[in-house]
């Protein structure tokens, strides 16, 4: 009798979590409230803060929040609490979170050359609440049995887990499906045209980005992409485009020179007081200290933690804060937040400064109704810690490989670690970041001939012309707003 009622049971739930998507207008199974995603984003938010920081500056900030909210208010879900952030990255990208937090990334207001190329993409984002593309997206995870918590580093104010800050989290970082991207692109289109906006202006910041991928290197095929090509979403927006303002005959705006003008002084690519790398040497102004990165080696930096390994991904360093008041304590505490087991331990001195080393391997988590992976040396974790006392404040340097490529890693960990000391070059102390400086064009002539006009280098001719959204032989007229860079 159980057994017949099971399917009956599931079918009443199923039957009770449907409702009818904002956007589409069709009935689905989505297991999230509205209460449920406004919990997300709350839960959220303090997280993407301490991990990206938040850009100061009010007249930007007033920007986004006015500009965002009248596009809310023309949405499909007026009724959410949205929230508009500028977060101090310098990565060209925008994201949004369940529940009605946007963000946008300095970076990307600085790639932006007109308003309307930011209402598009302002739009889009804000498609993604309405659509409700989040909880769909989880909903769609759930029934094929993948978890949505594996990998979440979001913490509480105790330090702990928490079951909606990781949910949300792992929302905002998971890529979207190509439909969800395509289906957010028309949306964008639609609200960024009802409020005024040229929507042809969305489709031109497709192929910034396009060249911003380009030069990265970081260009895959489509195929293998849950992202649409930027390149063929230039196309299939500037279709929608010409579809939607036909049909909606208006004069639409661009508001190029408005724009630029406000963000002229943006800072421009890494912020030099955040840390940087120079010279295979990363630099921390602010915190006043130093250690060196491996030649070739890749590396992200943001203020939680500075990340570096080589390409081939087979070891990884990292340096975040310990937490606790002694070396014992931060020991104590990282043994048990990471369920760590203790092969070596010893005190030691980092060119003066008191310090702790571990090596240790992370013990596996027995996950209910799993079949438990056996343990090898090539499946096992191994780390190498390097705990440094420096100032009122503890460093950990991790070391991370499996436990069968760790001996010939650690050479490069106890280099690296070794090398930690006090930074007391006044030069690197005082560097001072790039900003965006909005000039006129002296001449009638090429972009290139302008640009070195106003005193850039030919060096950075394509760098600047991702960033103005021009050509180098692009013409234009005197008199024109154009980005040049400078300290």
């Amino acid at each position: 009798m159980i057994h017949r009622l099971y399917p009956l049971l599931v079918s009443m739930a199923l039957l009770m979590a449907c409702s009818r998507n904002p956007v589409t207008g069709k009935r689905e199974v989505i297991l999230m409230s509205k209460e449920q995603e406004i919990a997300l984003g709350q839960q959220s938010h303090p997280s993407v803060v301490s991990s990206m920081g938040l850009y100061e500056d009010q007249k930007l900030t007033a920007f986004i929040n006015e500009k965002g909210k009248a596009m809310a208010r023309i949405s499909h879900r007026p009724d959410l609490p949205y929230q508009f952030y500028i977060v101090d990255s310098p990565v060209v990208n925008a994201f949004a979170v369940p529940g009605g937090y946007v963000y946008f990334t300095r970076g990307i207001m600085a790639h932006f050359n007109n308003e309307a190329e930011f209402a598009g993409v302002l739009g889009h984002e804000i498609g993604h609440v309405t659509a409700r593309h989040s909880a769909r997206q989880q909903t769609s995870q759930l029934f094929g049995t993948v978890g949505v918590l594996a990998g979440s580093v979001l913490l509480d104010k105790t330090g702990q887990l928490t079951d909606l800050a990781s949910q949300g989290l792992q929302l905002a970082l998971l890529g979207y499906s190509r439909a969800h991207e395509s289906e957010s692109d028309k949306i964008g289109v639609e609200y960024s045209s009802k409020n005024g906006y040229d929507a042809h202006q969305m489709a031109n910041f497709f192929a910034t980005i396009k060249r911003i991928s380009d030069q990265s290197g970081q260009a895959v095929p489509n195929i293998l992409s849950t992202h649409p090509d930027p390149g063929n979403r230039y196309s299939k927006v500037h279709e929608m485009a010409k579809a939607y303002q036909t049909a909606n005959p208006a004069t639409y705006q661009v508001d190029r020179d408005a724009y630029l003008r406000m963000i002229d002084g943006i800072i421009y690519g890494e912020d030099p007081k955040q840390g940087f790398v120079e010279n295979n040497m990363f630099y921390h102004p602010e915190l006043r200290f130093q250690f060196p990165v491996p030649s070739g080696w890749q590396h992200q930096n943001s203020p939680a933690q500075f990340q570096m390994g080589p390409k081939d991904g087979k070891l990884s360093m990292i340096l975040m804060g310990a937490k606790g008041n002694s070396l014992d304590e931060a020991s104590q505490t990282l043994v048990k937040e990471l369920n760590l087991k203790v092969l070596e331990s010893n005190r030691t001195t980092i060119n003066g400064n008191p310090a702790y080393v571990l090596i240790s391997q992370q013990q596996p988590q027995q996950q209910q109704g799993q079949q438990q992976q056996q343990p090898s040396a090539a499946n096992t974790l191994q780390i190498g810690t390097w705990l440094i006392q420096y100032g009122n404040s503890i460093y950990a340097i991790h070391g991370l490989s499996t436990a069968a490529n760790f001996q010939a890693s650690f050479d490069t960990f106890q280099r690296v670690a070794g090398g930690f000391r006090s930074l007391t070059d006044s030069e690197k102390l005082n560097r001072q970041p790039e900003r965006v400086k909005i000039q006129s064009a002296p001449r009638s002539g090429t972009f290139q001939e302008n640009m070195v006009a106003l005193g850039m280098p030919v060096s950075r001719i394509e760098e600047l012309g991702t960033l103005n959204s021009l050509k180098a032989a692009d013409q234009v007229d005197r008199g024109t707003l154009l980005k040049t860079l400078r300290r």
